[in-house]
């Protein structure tokens, strides 16, 4: 079947095909070795992308603003707190009208309940394609960048083991939408996918259940547990990254008591002696230092948190050169 890329929504990976996520990483490999040979790349000239946020950023804004104006278009940066949003226009109004003065949406809303439905609606209405730059249950930017940094790093992925670990962090009371995609997208890479966390700090049912149906259909597999030396142990992949209690609790409050009773889920130097010899420390950044982890391991020999970063921008040049300009 003949994909049909331009104009395509990227709001969740889950809705993408292998095969579909196959190009998307090839025209990723492609547009990382043209950067490093300074080859141009003006696929999308005089394109016109909106990028919405209401929350802040760093990687996410950085690497679309400056991979749209490296394929030859131009960003509008949007802060939402600016704009009539701030006073009640409805996602429908603003993806009709963005729809008419451009050529993508991307928009980032985190808002437990409301992010991923607030995308949904902008899709709905949108004539051109809507990127999701994370919400409350996903963030396909990030786990797309994090499967080629492993793909770059070990190459073929199949039975790998990789741990998604819960860590102890106070700075705010995060999303949860890191780990459902990674969870959702490892396994169906033949990857055997461990998720650790404290009770309490669960992800959907139907995360889950999802995500076990894609291991079961791609050889690959996802345990849970809640012990972080088993997550650790003999692990070839490392992410522990906290994550907020919202299935459980749907307070904002950023430090509770249950959260300081996990204050020792942490990636340490004694944690990592558990995995295997040459395993990756990787992290979605930023990290919590002194709490998430040490400095030591960040800094240290098995981190590739850098090489993850720096593919956040060719992966999301390839999402825009596909969904603004694709067949």
């Amino acid at each position: 079947m003949q994909t049909i890329f331009r104009g395509k929504h990227f709001i969740t990976l889950q809705e993408w095909t292998k095969e579909e996520i196959d190009t998307l990483l090839d025209v990723s490999y492609d547009l990382k070795r043209k950067f490093a040979m300074g080859i141009p790349t003006p696929y999308l000239r005089d394109k016109t992308i909106f990028l919405m946020f209401f929350e802040q950023s760093t990687r996410t804004r950085n690497s679309m603003e400056t991979g749209i104006t490296q394929l030859g278009g131009h960003a509008n940066y949007l802060d939402t707190s600016t704009m009539q949003v701030a006073h009640g226009e409805v996602a429908k109004d603003t993806a009709i009208i963005l729809s008419r003065y451009g050529h993508a949406i991307a928009c980032r809303n985190c808002f437990w309940g409301i992010g991923n439905k607030y995308l949904r609606e902008m899709a709905k209405w949108a004539t051109v394609p809507v990127i999701n730059m994370q919400d409350d249950l996903y963030h396909p930017l990030q786990a797309i960048a994090d499967l080629m940094t492993m793909q770059e790093k070990r190459g073929d992925l199949r039975k790998a083991k990789v741990s998604v670990i819960w860590a102890y962090a106070t700075t705010h009371k995060k999303p949860i939408s890191v780990p459902v995609s990674q969870v959702l997208l490892f396994p169906r890479y033949g990857m055997d996918v461990t998720l650790a966390y404290p009770e309490g700090y669960d992800l959907p049912d139907w995360v889950i259940e999802q995500a076990k149906e894609n291991a079961e259909k791609n050889g690959g597999s996802l345990k849970i547990t809640h012990d972080q030396e088993e997550a650790y142990r003999d692990a070839d992949v490392v992410f522990p990254k906290n994550w907020g209690s919202w299935v459980t609790n749907q307070s904002t409050e950023v430090i509770d008591d249950l959260l300081q009773k996990y204050q020792g889920w942490k990636c340490t130097e004694k944690m990592m002696q558990l995995a295997s010899k040459d395993v990756l420390y990787m992290h979605a950044l930023p990290a919590d230092r002194g709490n998430e982890v040490e400095d030591s391991v960040i800094d240290g020999p098995h981190s590739v948190v850098y090489d993850e970063a720096e593919n956040r921008l060719h992966t999301a040049k390839a999402v825009m050169t596909l969904t603004m300009g694709g067949r």
